[in-house]
């Protein structure tokens, strides 16, 4: 079974969303954070307890990898460990981060703590399929942490501002000998900030933002498809005292359509015919989503089940050029009501019936014939 003590910790279900998951720890926060228990060793840990949960459960991707593995996820080069992802920094990042410790502290390349980005949000947007064809201007409205205006997303109280951690020298961690190695660990004072915040806003509580509603408008191109992911930048919640906003992924949903289904940029239609027409030929006018009439030819003799494409009468090529086809599938239809005069007709046509008319059934009865004999 995977392991359930970050749920636990934050006494959550495995469940629960993010909107619950981030209330509870805001409460739990609040409860043990070590400024108002001072002095309390059991208080303290657990505040790095449920952080270290919560650091886990707000991102989808470390919260599946947890899901499935449990903490190994992130130990020793498990599938969530972050430690082992070298790329895209080349050597000199990787030495950075090895020993940067002794030179910047924990600092940025510019000489300032890095802040941890806000989170990505997911939204689930259901679209009609004639939306999906030309597109439109949509808006969403989420509940989300914001910049805190007063504080200017400081979490200091206005007037006043952070100052650097004595315990740490605004490094966020500090260091113990033991024996020929030196064990670094966050900061016990500030908690890997850097900075203390003697007089926390109101408004924010000391994080620099609050949650409050907000309605962001969104394009959606034409040609979008079931799962279509749409990426608005700096859209997600904000960063912690200043630092860069996660991304808002807007996730596609087609609703069904009453006459057609989609296959990549296909359409297809079903389209019952009568039997006069399926014997004679003749054409039928199928509706397209570009909101043309499409006359379709149907040749004498079609059977059911036989497909005809019209080109270029489908779904636009998404961020490209050009359209898909429409193809219509012919489900032939046997009258269910007749007068007396169409029964009259019909045995007139069935006593000149050959078998020459009926090729597949003929020779269906054929076959049975010789198998069984006469």
């Amino acid at each position: 079974m995977p392991d359930t003590e970050y749920y636990e910790l934050l006494e959550v279900d495995r469940t629960a969303d993010n909107k619950t998951i981030k209330t509870s720890y805001r409460r739990l926060a609040m409860i043990c954070h070590p400024d108002k228990n001072p002095g309390c060793a059991k208080s303290e840990a657990k505040f790095k307890a449920i952080s270290e949960a919560y650091d886990c459960l707000k991102d989808p991707q470390k919260r599946a990898a947890y899901d499935r593995f449990g903490k190994a996820a992130f130990q020793n080069g498990g599938p969530g460990a972050g430690g082992q992802d070298f790329g895209g920094g080349g050597f000199s990042d990787i030495f950075e981060n090895i020993f940067g410790e002794f030179m910047g502290g924990g600092q940025g390349r510019g000489g300032q703590r890095q802040h941890s980005r806000g989170a990505d949000l997911r939204y689930d947007m259901e679209i009609a399929f004639e939306d999906a064809y030309h597109g439109k201007d949509a808006s969403v409205t989420i509940e989300v942490a914001t910049l805190c205006e007063p504080c200017d997303g400081t979490g200091a109280k206005p007037g006043t501002k952070a100052r650097g951690c004595p315990t740490c020298a605004g490094h966020g961690k500090v260091r113990a000998q033991q024996g020929f190695f030196v064990v670094e660990r966050v900061c016990p004072t500030c908690h890997g900030a850097g900075q203390v915040i003697e007089a926390p806003c109101e408004h924010c509580r000391g994080e620099g933002r609050v949650d409050k509603q907000k309605t962001i408008s969104v394009k959606i191109p034409p040609g979008v498809d079931e799962g279509t992911r749409i990426r608005l930048t700096g859209e997600g919640e904000a960063g912690s005292r200043g630092s860069p906003p996660g991304d808002l992924y807007i996730f596609i949903h087609l609703a069904r359509h009453a006459l057609f289904q989609r296959e990549g940029n296909t359409l297809f239609a079903r389209c019952p015919i009568s039997f006069t027409t399926a014997a004679l030929g003749g054409t039928i006018t199928v509706p397209g989503l570009d909101k043309v009439a499409h006359e379709i030819r149907i040749p004498a003799g079609i059977q059911s089940g036989k497909q005809i494409k019209q080109r270029a009468a489908g779904m636009p090529v998404l961020n490209g050029r050009g359209f898909g086809d429409m193809v219509v599938e012919i489900e032939v239809e046997t009258p269910t009501k007749l007068t007396s005069k169409q029964k009259e007709l019909l045995e007139q046509f069935r006593a000149t019936e050959t078998g020459a008319e009926s090729p597949a059934s003929d020779g269906f009865f054929g076959k049975i014939k010789h198998i069984f004999g006469e």
